[in-house]
């Protein structure tokens, strides 16, 4: 589309391109470089140690905090109903774990060196895949509690870390539709 000619409110008919940019490192990733993937140089190490600081880092750390305390007031309470404290008892951890490993997939820089894995998307439908069996798991978790102090706690912390891995795919996973550029107004 020409901006020359583009008249404001006008309707473009072309086709349309949804691109979606994750922010998860830190880093906005774009299109990559032609060529092969650059290797970190000896200057460059393979820890980023600014990663640590930046609010994605943060957020995997307060989501994996909240993941273990939800799972310890369970694992160390009562249980009135083992197939529901099972599952969130597995739920809990199998994320927890995950988190863990991209915190540490971007923390060393493995992105750099396993590339034929799409860390963007792999990312991404774990945070979506994960945040919905929390979110499960959390709603059986509060409604079979029955008022034990240690799973209500289990379950709050639950829909905390719940909450945490939807702010995470919010402000890490931005979509935007541009409008792609036909032969013919190029």
């Amino acid at each position: 589309m020409d901006p020359r000619t583009h008249r404001p409110g006008a309707m473009s008919h072309g086709p349309g391109v949804i691109r979606t940019t994750c922010s998860s490192s830190g880093i906005v990733m774009g299109a990559p470089p032609p060529g092969p993937a650059p290797v970190p140089g000896p200057s460059e190490g393979l820890l980023a140690r600014g990663y640590p600081t930046t609010y994605p880092a943060l957020l995997k750390v307060a989501q994996m905090i909240s993941l273990l305390i939800a799972f310890l007031c369970v694992k160390n309470s009562m249980w009135t109903d083992y197939s529901a404290y099972s599952y969130f008892e597995v739920v809990t951890m199998c994320d927890l774990l995950m988190i863990l490993v991209f915190y540490l997939v971007h923390l060393f820089c493995i992105y750099r060196m396993l590339t034929c894995i799409s860390w963007p998307l792999a990312e991404f439908l774990h945070y979506l895949i994960g945040t919905i069996l929390l979110l499960i798991a959390s709603i059986v978790a509060a409604s079979k509690s029955y008022g034990v102090g240690g799973l209500v706690a289990g379950a709050v912390f639950g829909f905390l870390a719940t909450f945490l891995c939807t702010v995470s795919i919010w402000l890490s996973y931005k979509i935007s539709c541009i409008t792609q550029a036909t032969a013919a107004t190029v």
